[in-house]
């Protein structure tokens, strides 16, 4: 049996979705700080979740380890990490029961396992798009170094797998409703054999077959063969010789009179 299309766009979406939000999760660039006074005018300040890089435009070095006490403190910070380790965690999960659920290497999935499966997904997905959205909108809050604040390009990482999660978890989802009013194989075996028993099949109308023309004319260059045999045949001559023969009939030459 072919695997159903809602597993297939389910089972794409969801690795595609974790593997973003893991890059979002782990690179430092959920905002960038740019014109920093005292410091280069190359110099660009990214912010993460877990670490702070500097980086420059002419040389495109890299420094990360940077200390800011004031930013990681920030409620933001600690509840994003939180959420985005649960989404991630919880997004495995819903990839491993799903896979047990669509089973490829069978004949029928399980559409309750896989449904379930699809759930863990899209809940998955919530977690990721909850935080990102919250730390875009208290974005230019969060104390900085300075007043220009750019979005990095984490958030829009997390915005789209966080989407594809939430979509590809929906339609696999839609496996549980099916479910409801799909009957198994076997249910659907045992219902025909009881059905059959109750209303037996009437037997087949006989059919007679009735000679054609070609068939009677070809049966007719056929030799004959009678039922009366030889000596009834000569029996019958005989009688038919015993009888009377009438007189006027016997003596023809009377017509001359």
């Amino acid at each position: 049996m072919r695997t159903p299309g809602i597993f297939i766009f389910g089972m794409v979406l969801g690795p595609c979705g974790w593997i973003m939000e893991l890059v979002c999760t782990v690179a430092p660039a959920w905002r960038t700080i740019n014109n920093i006074n005292g410091e280069s005018i190359d110099l660009v300040l990214q912010q993460g979740l877990w670490d702070i890089c500097k980086t420059y435009s002419s040389s495109q070095n890299i420094l990360c380890g940077q200390a800011d006490t004031q930013y990681f403190s920030a409620q933001i910070i600690t509840i994003a990490r939180g959420l985005m380790l649960s989404s991630l965690i919880l997004n495995l999960i819903g990839i491993g029961v799903a896979s047990a659920g669509v089973r490829c290497w069978t004949e029928y999935p399980q559409w309750t396992v896989a449904g379930v499966g699809g759930v863990l997904i899209f809940i998955s997905g919530v977690l990721t798009i909850i935080p990102v959205s919250w730390y875009t909108n208290i974005m230019t809050t969060i104390p900085a170094a300075s007043s220009d604040v750019r979005v990095g390009y984490c958030l829009v990482l997390g915005f789209i797998g966080g989407i594809l999660e939430v979509l590809g978890g929906l339609v696999m989802s839609i496996g549980l409703c099916q479910r409801c009013g799909r009957s198994k194989p076997a249910d659907r075996t045992r219902i025909n054999v009881v059905r059959s028993a109750q209303n037996p099949m009437p037997p087949p109308a006989r059919r007679d077959t009735v000679p054609s023309v070609s068939s009677i004319s070809s049966a007719s260059s056929a030799p004959y063969y009678s039922k009366h045999t030889e000596t009834d045949f000569y029996r019958a001559r005989r009688q038919e010789d015993s009888r009377p023969v009438n007189a006027y009939k016997a003596r023809p030459y009377d017509s001359d009179l």
